[in-house]
């Protein structure tokens, strides 16, 4: 017994050895999934794996299978050009959108052997595809000019631009350039295409607006009937008032085009999305947003009779938000997932009577689809990327069908986290997460990293994120707290109301009790080394607390902050998002812009701050990162400014993240005393 006992803890001593804590190079090294698709007959099931290509600066994309049981793994395509968004043209056969060929269109591939074949030349790339019941037709999206007929003639006139001799760019309307890029006058048009024809058709025929939305839908946002006769898909068609409405309408038409679009949510001011067809197409399910101006309105589902356009709500007192509408096979019963306290949970919808049933409650879950009598979902935590698993229909059974990270978690020691709750703003119950670092010791007092979100409704919760990792923040030697604050999202829509005109007050009133009460709970976390770091909404609340919290924080970390919410509002893009949050805009309500204005508590500024900025975000403008760091400079606080100018509101590229987070933990380190 004792020789047995050596020899495993000889093993365990080497497998210590042979690990090493979290970092960034292991968050790089993580195959990312995603897009499970099952085949028609559900013995396969398709999904995309994106790899880290250091050398090439990027990110590759390559198609696998699985059988619904977990076995048969295997890739299908491993060519150096990116292969993605497959979908099964019958039992055997997947299409997908690959840019082998020199510029991206959709290819053809047998699972059971054989090679790609190319089966279009559009003379314009598509950006997005599905396969009609049936496979003989595709529904595609593409970048077009939308007073112009055909693709060759948006063609044609992407050649005349190219050959325009001055580079000035003429605008006159508003959102003239949106999150990264600057508007071009093309819109993405839904388009269906029968195999073999010669011409795809435009079924937004001079409609100047976006199917599917800009800048990050995708076809979740189209729909087609079970007999192919119809499509559904959603767009922003509000004329001049692009830049300060959120009104997306859902719309129906005929898939051969022999009518115009019909909006069938005119009634709804606010965000209207995600259609689904019911198995008998006789109901469209969508997505639906009450309010309008709001993005972060309560998502409710409403059904509506396809024939005759009666609608109704369904389980209008739920408090959650539905993020998705997967249909069972009978039509009695609607899946999703919603924000759920800290988590992304799954829950079943009795359609008759709105009945809510939480069917897997940890982690965050998303992406359901119907795979035999079980559901398929893309799971993750704060401890595991993205893997497939699928569950029964009552949340029973959970059963992997993918391990692809597996053999790189082993070798990455990660931190154990726990959630808590504590009394915040208001004497609401808050809750957050509390992380040890990767290699704990008992008895040890630990500098923390303090991880603040964006939106500001949003969440950081049970979440492998792939920007703002705890666990990269753990594997450092860091103890990681990190609070879902007043405005949060998953906690009830009063909840996340809160913050409205209030960016300054509930949310940093319970971010610093939660920092409180996790030090008190946690004795390895030492509150007297505490780092602050935060991006977008996260990034404005380091300016704040720099101005009403200065003793507080060893030292700040702000990236793509608002430094000043009034002029925040001018050099934006969507303009509804500050009228709603701060109740108008500056000139009819400059107090509600100024009393929480990080700009104008400057002279209270005193804390070491790191400011992070990318030149193409266009959400919050790199002047916000300069007004900061002019303002530490000038006041002669120890500062440092780090500027990516190919970046956007996120820092994306393989080796800009890996310079960030040396840039963020040299930071934290210097100043917390690690």
């Amino acid at each position: 017994m004792k020789i047995a006992a050596a020899v495993l803890a000889l093993a365990s001593l080497a497998s210590a050895q042979d690990s090493h804590p979290f970092s960034i190079h292991d968050m790089l090294a993580m195959d990312r999934i995603s897009d499970p698709q099952v085949s028609p007959d559900e013995q396969w099931v398709s999904f995309g794996v994106s790899v880290t290509d250091l050398e090439g600066n990027k990110r590759r994309s390559d198609l696998w299978l699985v059988r619904p049981d977990g076995t048969g793994l295997r890739q299908l395509t491993s060519h150096p050009a990116a292969d993605v968004n497959a979908r099964w043209l019958d039992a055997r056969t997947l299409v997908f959108l690959s840019s082998r060929g020199g510029s991206l269109q959709v290819w053809k591939m047998r699972v059971d052997g054989g090679e790609p074949e190319q089966l279009t030349k559009f003379p314009i790339s598509p950006e997005n595809f599905d396969v009609f019941p049936g496979g003989k037709r595709l529904l595609l999206s593409f970048e077009v000019w939308p007073e112009l007929k055909g693709l060759q003639a948006s063609a044609d006139k992407d050649a005349q631009e190219a050959k325009k001799k001055h580079s000035a760019r003429i605008y006159e309307t508003a959102l003239f350039r949106h999150w990264d890029s600057w508007e071009d006058h093309k819109r993405s048009h839904v388009f269906t295409w029968e195999l073999g024809s010669s011409e795809p058709i435009d079924l937004m025929q001079g409609m100047d607006c976006d199917a599917p939305t800009k800048p990050f839908g995708g076809f979740e946002e189209t729909s087609i009937s079970p007999d192919g006769a119809w499509v559904a898909f959603t767009t922003r068609d509000v004329g001049r008032e692009e830049a300060w409405s959120t009104n997306t309408d859902v719309f129906l038409v005929p898939a051969d085009g022999s009518s115009a679009p019909r909006n069938v949510t005119s009634d709804a001011p606010g965000y209207d999305l995600g259609p689904a067809f019911s198995p008998d197409g006789a109901t469209l399910g969508y997505l639906s947003m009450a309010r309008a101006g709001y993005e972060a309105d309560r998502q409710q589902i409403v059904l509506m009779n396809v024939a005759s356009g009666e609608k109704r709500k369904l389980a209008s007192e739920w408090d959650r938000s539905a993020s998705e509408l997967t249909w069972s096979r009978d039509g009695k019963t609607i899946f999703t997932s919603a924000a759920n306290l800290g988590h992304v949970s799954i829950f079943s919808i009795d359609v008759d009577s709105g009945a809510v049933k939480l069917l897997l409650e940890k982690g965050t879950n998303a992406g359901v689809k119907l795979l035999g009598a079980r559901l398929l979902l893309s799971r993750d935590t704060l401890k595991s990327p993205v893997e497939l698993v699928s569950i029964n229909a009552d949340g029973s059974d959970l059963r992997a069908l993918t391990k692809l990270n597996e053999s790189k978690l082993a070798v990455a020691r990660m931190g154990d986290y726990e959630q808590f709750t504590f009394s915040g703003a208001h004497g609401d119950t808050v809750w957050g997460f509390a992380m040890k670092p990767a290699d704990f010791q008992p008895g040890v007092k630990y500098p923390v990293a303090f991880l603040i979100h964006g939106g500001p409704q949003g969440s950081f919760g049970d979440h492998f994120h792939y920007r703002w990792n705890p666990q990269a923040y753990a594997g450092a030697g860091f103890g990681v707290v990190f609070i879902d604050f007043h405005g949060s999202t998953g906690y009830g829509q009063k909840f996340t109301d809160a913050i409205q005109r209030d960016w300054g007050g509930a949310p940093l009133e319970d971010l610093l009790k939660g920092l409180d009460a996790a030090v008190e709970k946690y004795p390895f976390l030492d509150g007297s080394r505490v780092a602050a770091l935060g991006a977008s909404y996260g990034g404005y609340m380091i300016n704040w607390i720099a101005g009403n919290a200065p003793e507080r924080f060893k030292c700040l970390v702000n990236h793509d902050g608002v430094f000043d919410t009034r002029m925040g509002y001018f050099d934006t893009e969507e303009l509804w998002f500050p009228e709603w949050e701060h109740g108008g805009t500056p000139w009819e309500h400059r107090e509600e812009f100024d009393k929480h204005n990080p700009a104008l508590f400057v002279g209270q500024w005193k804390t070491p701050m790191l400011v992070v900025h990318g030149g193409q975000d266009f959400r919050v403008v790199e002047t916000h990162g300069m007004g900061a760091f002019n303002a530490l400079q000038r006041k002669g606080i120890p500062s440092k400014f780090v500027y990516f100018p190919d970046e956007n509101h996120w820092v994306l590229k393989p080796q800009n993240s890996i310079f960030w987070h040396e840039q963020v933990l040299g930071w934290i380190r210097q100043w917390t005393g690690q």
